[in-house]
């Protein structure tokens, strides 16, 4: 367990304040699967490669964000890392880069990271559920999960995680396949089913929710301490 002292500093770079301790989780939720076999027209759910992948994301036009997107946003950090990030969808800042979480979302995941020991450049690979900036900011629609989320399972087996940090409704929503908030659904450890890939899973709130309630910043904390008590990364 981290220390008092070291968790003061975690806090301050999280821009948090008080140094808490992480409640005792007293209920392990239950394993929730998603469909075996999700595939596009064309795309075997045999193992792929990550290269393979984003070389099929890169001409993908599934859906209509093809259409206004500058270009497809597929993963950032090292591939095959024991810890997997999965956001929700790329913004401006990541349509105009070709990488995710860059913006000031991206700035403040990279501290959360940094508090646990972790990184996008030593152990941690970043990805989304959707591969397209949805116009305007707005939220991804459904069909265009639906369309998106098979290069997203695949990703997940061609990575091979250890563990999961689910953060916002739709990455939750869609690899857990629970429609119900992240409040209700933190605090635990999910198990992500992907064919038979059994991955443990942590849910916690999306850091652009997260600078718009700074007052939430002490629970993701406690996400991020359940997470690394799970002594996978």
């Amino acid at each position: 367990m981290t220390s008092t002292r070291s968790k003061a500093d975690l806090f301050n770079a999280m821009g948090i304040g008080p140094v808490w301790e992480l409640r005792k989780q007293e209920s392990e939720s239950k394993p929730s699967t998603m469909p075996s076999g999700v595939a596009f027209d064309g795309m075997s759910t045999a193992a792929l490669t990550l290269e393979s992948l984003r070389e099929s994301v890169a001409t993908c036009k599934q859906c209509g964000l093809c259409k206004t997107r500058k270009q497809t946003v597929f993963a950032d950090g090292m591939p095959h890392a024991p810890l997997m990030v999965v956001g929700e969808g790329p913004g401006v800042e990541e349509d105009a880069t070709g990488l995710p979480f860059v913006g000031k979302s991206g700035q403040l995941l990279d501290r959360m990271l940094k508090a646990i020991g972790a990184s996008r450049t030593t152990n941690t690979y970043i990805a989304n559920v959707v591969k397209c900036h949805p116009p305007g900011n707005r939220n991804p629609e459904q069909a265009e999960i639906e369309q998106c989320s098979p290069y997203l399972v695949q990703q997940i087996k061609a990575s091979g995680p250890k563990v999961l940090l689910l953060v916002g409704r739709f990455a939750v929503q869609t690899l857990l396949n629970i429609k119900k908030p992240v409040g209700e659904l933190r605090g635990v450890v999910h198990q992500v089913s992907l064919d038979g890939l059994d991955i443990p899973a942590v849910v916690t709130y999306h850091p652009a929710y997260l600078l718009r309630r700074p007052e939430e910043k002490l629970k993701a904390w406690d996400d991020l301490l359940l997470l690394k008590q799970q002594g996978l990364i």
